[in-house]
């Protein structure tokens, strides 16, 4: 039964007062083709709570589990062993305190967290500061790219062609309602990156460079030559990780020179969750902290002393003063920044470094493995823990095909790049620790099955 607490009455008094005549003039502005003209066909008026269960339960099956199938899924959202004590440990109350802790008397166990949660992200990253976290990591690339915009003055920003295609939709989309000029063309099917090319376009109206590190074909670029190239023409470097994993074996991108470090921070800690939430990770040099987005927790002393922490430098934030603020944001994804900060907690640099080499070296198996299969080859001079090859074949049916076999054998740049057909024959492979020696196998046996 549907809890409906407004009446006819109240609903009319409503539109009254905003000055609608019905329901449907509060959507005037969605196209008269694009919206519903009746019920959706096929789904019936009403149903019961066990026939509801019963029906999503039954589709559910349809799905395959990825713990019961050999999972070689990455391109941005990666599949980690997540240990149980990171969900008994977010659950406790001294970190559950308050979803928002303006009042810091009340809301210690979180903003403590959060400072802790700070000083894990500016190590990884290579940086002085770090914020409270973004919402994903693509909205944090675009709040870097304004960032920039408002450091240099200038509005032009080029894009490397080995960030993430959905990265630069999000900033694309987000241009649309500002000056800024976004360059961007797409990846070369190849092992090399286009790093040359991107010191070449460096001009004196550039604001930043965007590079992903490592890039969506899992190649590593070394980012000190275009920070310097682009500190040279007054521009910023803008690094991006979508697989935060791999610091634990590759130098940070704040080491060789990135102004600004942003980032998805979803595989550690944080499951695959049918698509979130995620958690949008965000570092700077210190000497940029004015002009850094979201929120901030500091450490200060009570009136006693004690050693206590705020939220600072709020004057940044849209909450206290809206018109001037350096972003819209002014929230974070604090459960997902907390399950984070606990699973680096109980790794530790040590753990860390360790976990990223059981990743490489789970690829480099893989790699090796698929090699053998005629027709396939491996584009990549470098990776961590992704890769790709170049099939034989169109490689979105080949994807499909092995799912029929019991694999999900991969990401297809088809799907990435649709209709791009210099591209649709690139297989995009990640591999973790949850990658076994037999899943492995079976990825080589599906994949040599559908490409002969």
């Amino acid at each position: 039964m549907r809890y409906l607490p407004l009446s006819d009455a109240d609903r009319s008094e409503m539109l009254q007062v905003i000055g609608a005549g019905s329901i449907d003039d509060l959507f005037r502005d969605v196209p008269a083709d694009l919206r519903l003209k009746g019920p959706i066909e096929g789904l019936p008026m009403h149903a019961s709570e066990m026939a509801v269960e019963r029906h999503m339960t039954a589709l559910s099956r349809k799905n395959m589990v990825a713990g019961e199938a050999p999972f070689f899924l990455g391109c941005g959202a990666y599949r980690h062993h997540v240990p149980a004590s990171v969900d008994h440990i977010i659950q406790r109350g001294e970190y559950l305190t308050s979803y928002t802790p303006y009042q810091p008397e009340i809301a210690q166990g979180t903003l403590q967290m959060l400072f802790e949660f700070q000083t894990q992200v500016a190590r990884l990253l290579g940086c002085e500061v770090a914020n409270a976290s973004m919402y994903d990591g693509s909205t944090a690339m675009w709040e870097a790219i304004v960032m920039a915009h408002r450091i240099t003055r200038r509005n032009r920003t080029i894009i490397s062609s080995g960030v993430h295609p959905h990265y630069v939709g999000v900033a694309r989309t987000m241009a649309k309602f500002t000056e800024d000029k976004l360059q961007a063309s797409l990846p070369e099917l190849t092992g090399e990156t286009d790093a040359e090319k991107l010191i070449a376009a460096i001009d004196g109206e550039t604001s930043a460079v965007v590079v992903q590190y490592p890039d969506i074909l899992g190649r590593i670029v070394d980012l000190a030559p275009i920070a310097e190239a682009a500190h040279a023409a007054g521009a910023l470097l803008i690094a991006v990780v979508t697989e935060p994993v791999a610091l634990g074996l590759i130098k940070s991108p704040g080491e060789m020179g990135a102004d600004i470090v942003v980032g998805e921070g979803q595989s550690i800690g944080v499951g695959l969750q049918f698509g979130g939430p995620y958690v949008g990770l965000f570092a700077t040099r210190q000497k940029f902290v004015r002009q850094m987005p979201g929120r901030l927790a500091g450490e200060t002393v009570d009136a006693e002393g004690k050693r206590g922490f705020v939220l600072t430098l709020s004057t940044r934030e849209q909450h206290i003063r809206r018109e001037k603020a350096t972003s819209n944001i002014c929230t974070n994804s604090g459960l997902c920044a907390l399950a984070f900060s606990i699973h680096m907690s109980l790794l530790g640099e040590k753990g860390l470094r360790q976990l990223a080499q059981l990743n490489h070296a789970r690829a480099c198996e893989a790699a090796e493995q698929l090699e053998t299969i005629p027709g396939v080859t491996v584009i990549n001079e470098s990776f961590f823990n992704e890769f790709t090859v170049n099939l034989p074949v169109e490689a979105r049916p080949a994807v499909h095909a092995m799912v029929q076999k019991g694999v999900l054998g991969g990401v297809s740049l088809g799907r990435l790049y649709p209709g791009v057909d210099a591209l649709k024959n690139g297989l995009v492979i990640a591999v973790t620790e949850t990658s076994t020696s037999e899943d492995i196998a079976a990825l080589k046996a599906a994949l040599e099955e559908v490409v002969q």
